[in-house]
């Protein structure tokens, strides 16, 4: 069986955009802010997309923008505005820095509050997969993945699982949450030996 993510995002629109409207008549206006430092073109396609996405979601967007060649103390300013500000519930910073904050990305980063860490970046976030005490969240890729099973009533449970990546977005998360759901999980890599006799197995 294929599985196709378009219903995925139209049932995932449908459920988001009630629960937001629930919110709303409860006096709660759901807000994700944008850190963007600089104007890469990437970024800001990607901004696009998630604006149009958020506009159908019923979630407001408020964007931080810092010029490119801001200092570390700016972004350290702009994401404890972003932590202390009770109006924002979500906050997404656009990476990679420009080349001279690069040094500052981790520190930075880690500053993130991770009850607003959507993206799951922050070490905070990571350790609280890692526990599955349920602080933060996971990154959006792995989430996706495992929206996409639970949509087609996939039970991992018992089942082997074959991960091919290790990557800390999408191949060390998705191994977490498929343990989380109780799978036999195998991670694999660009050094994995008989790589398509392991995959058979999944």
């Amino acid at each position: 069986m294929l599985l196709k993510g378009a219903e995925v995002a139209k049932a995932l629109t449908e459920e988001l955009h009630a629960r937001s409207e629930e919110l709303k008549k409860n006096g709660t206006e759901p807000c994700l802010a944008i850190l963007r430092v600089g104007a890469r073109e990437d970024d800001l396609a990607y901004e696009r997309g998630l604006e149009k996405r958020a506009v159908r979601l019923g979630v407001e967007v408020r964007r931080k923008l810092l010029p490119a060649d801001c200092g570390a103390e700016a972004v350290r300013a702009a994401i404890v505005a972003l932590n202390r500000d009770e109006t924002v519930h979500g906050v997404l910073v656009f990476r990679p820095f420009p080349a001279h904050l690069r040094p500052f990305e981790a520190e930075l980063c880690a500053l993130l509050a991770p009850e607003k860490d959507v993206d799951g970046m922050t070490p905070a976030s990571m350790a609280g997969l890692y526990s599955g005490s349920g602080t933060g969240f996971a990154p959006c890729t792995a989430e996706a993945c495992m929206e996409l099973l639970d949509f087609y009533h996939y039970d991992c449970a018992g089942k082997r699982a074959v991960v091919i990546g290790r990557s800390l977005v999408i191949g060390k998360p998705v191994s977490l949450l498929l343990l989380a759901e109780h799978a036999t999980v195998t991670i694999c890599h660009s050094r994995s030996e008989n790589l398509p006799e392991i995959c058979r197995e999944a």
